[in-house]
């Protein structure tokens, strides 16, 4: 999924409130950044398999609590492909739940984020998550 002229996040998440201002804040800045947008699990590994698109996102923002696949069983999935294994998956939820942290980061989770209330929040956090990982961090090729 990677562009010649920026990254692609692969953003799964059911909720398209979420899901809308999520993609708004990805696409806004400096770094040019395509947002492919699964509606849920099974949606999300179809996307990463090729089955229905592009393949191979640079990062991955994934929810939880999705329908047909939850997003600890779709992180397991990708973890254990050896061709999707190097992906950086950020976990995204509004649950804090202990359990939830612990339940991803076995998983191999790169990180866990909680979800904020707030539009502003929101916006704010994922843009944040966007700069550490295209900016800040080195991805793999």
């Amino acid at each position: 999924m990677s562009g010649a002229d920026g990254a692609t996040i692969l953003l799964v998440e059911d909720n398209p409130d979420h899901a809308e201002f999520a993609m708004k804040a990805l696409r806004k800045g400096d770094i040019p950044t395509d947002v492919v947008w699964a509606k849920d699990g099974q949606e999300a590994l179809d996307m990463l398999r090729g089955d229905q698109g592009p393949a191979r996102p640079d990062l991955i923002l994934l929810d939880i609590h999705l329908p047909k696949l939850n997003g600890h069983e779709v992180l397991r999935r990708v973890k254990d492909d050896d061709a999707l294994r190097t992906i950086p998956v950020v976990m995204m939820s509004t649950s804090d739940r202990a359990e939830d942290v612990a339940t991803s980061y076995n998983a191999r989770a790169n990180s866990y984020v909680t979800k904020p209330v707030g539009f502003k929040q929101l916006v704010d956090q994922v843009q944040s998550v966007k700069d550490y990982w295209l900016r800040t961090n080195r991805l793999p090729v």
